[in-house]
């Protein structure tokens, strides 16, 4: 694989994501991957959060393996992913796709959309893909992308165009290293988990203005309102997760049952290392944590700003109130969603390696019902406002 994106020099102050100059265009011939789940906001009504973003997360991982762990521009977006890739992987890219698509509709019952576009063919509509890395930690930096592109490439998936048709039935991704064993992350006292979305009208310097001050609100708490605690999230066992980890790995383990008792087995280790703080070869308990808190995404930009926040009640009612005004004004659109937990899917390569994801959600609806509160303001608005570069 091509490396060109890890040649894109990384950057550790999140503001920086409204930086024009942190981000780098990609080739024309590369190519951009889109995903949701069909009724995901229904699924989130039946309390289904843990399983949406399960999903949500295996895009990632089914191209991470099919890439071999290359790294590789991606956002997750709670019930589905975006990334960017070179052409040289992108039939290995293409039947991951696809077989994730039949995995997740024969195993938890969804319909997941999947699509591929040419960045060739973004750029021929007026519109770009830059993309920027944003460092969490030393060895983990994430995709930030703006330009417009992925929005349009999204919006060409929900309308029908540049789809990938599942597998045939019974094709199963590799969804290695695809787990959710922590807790979830609860809110102290009066304190809410904000899930926020922020999109551009179309004066992209008014919106950089809104989310500066954004920025300086949330910053403003420890931890600049990151909901993963100082010492790391809460090890549960049995793990909440762990009939979607072995739905997710029951392919590789040789059936549903062996893939079952190996997380068991593993989370039961766990449990005790997490503990005790005792090593077990290579592997730090508390290096493992410390790093799983610093390397969570509970921020991003993806044409767009993207967070999920622990705010108190004043202050979750003063951004409100602020983003509203700014709204009013013409200078955003928004969604939020207020709840009292977060939860986190995570693809750990190796617990010996600190290069280890974790995505965070909020816990109760998350990105999938702020992302319906701004579409119904949208429809209700009839505004067909076109985000600005």
């Amino acid at each position: 694989m091509t490396n060109l994106y890890l040649d894109i020099p990384v950057f550790d102050d999140f503001a920086r994501v409204l930086d024009g100059d942190v981000y780098h265009r990609l080739p024309d011939d590369w190519w951009v991957g889109t995903s949701d789940i069909v009724g995901s906001t229904r699924a989130i009504a039946a309390g289904r959060f843990k399983d949406v973003n399960m999903v949500g997360a295996s895009v990632i991982c089914a191209v991470s393996n099919a890439l071999g762990h290359s790294d590789y521009p991606f956002i997750f977006g709670g019930d589905g992913a975006s990334f960017a890739c070179p052409p040289d992987r992108i039939e290995d890219v293409r039947a991951a796709l696809a077989a994730t698509a039949t995995w997740a509709r024969e195993t938890l019952d969804f319909d997941l959309r999947v699509a591929l576009a040419r960045i060739s063919d973004i750029r021929a509509t007026g519109r770009d893909i830059r993309v920027a890395r944003y460092a969490v930690s030393h060895p983990v930096s994430y995709a930030m992308f703006s330009g417009r592109g992925l929005k349009w490439a999204e919006d060409r998936m929900k309308a029908g165009d540049n789809i990938v048709a599942p597998a045939p039935a019974g094709t199963r991704p590799d969804l290695t290293g695809l787990s959710c064993r922590w807790s979830p992350i609860k809110a102290k006292g009066d304190d809410h988990i904000l899930s926020i979305i922020v999109q551009p009208t179309d004066d992209r310097a008014k919106f950089d203005t809104v989310v500066k001050h954004l920025f300086e609100l949330l910053d403003d708490a420890p931890r600049k309102s990151s909901p993963i605690p100082a010492k790391g999230p809460d090890f549960a066992f049995p793990p909440p997760g762990l009939k979607l980890e072995a739905i997710a790995t029951e392919h590789q383990e040789g059936g549903y049952f062996k893939a079952w008792f190996k997380a068991f087995y593993i989370s039961l280790i766990a449990l005790v290392l997490m503990k005790t703080g005792w090593k077990l070869g290579d592997f730090d308990p508390k290096r493992y944590r410390d790093f799983t808190g610093n390397n969570t995404d509970f921020r991003k930009f993806g044409d767009g700003l993207w967070m999920t926040v622990n705010c108190s009640a004043d202050r979750s009612a003063e951004i409100e109130e602020y983003l509203h005004a700014a709204e009013q004004r013409g200078d955003i659109l928004f969604g939020t969603h207020h709840q009292r937990s977060a939860i986190m899917t995570c693809i750990v390569p190796s617990i010996t390696n600190d290069a280890h994801f974790h995505f965070l959600d909020g816990g109760e609806g998350g990105y999938t019902a702020a992302a319906a509160a701004y579409k119904a303001k949208i429809g209700a608005i009839g505004t067909n406002q076109t985000p600005a570069t």
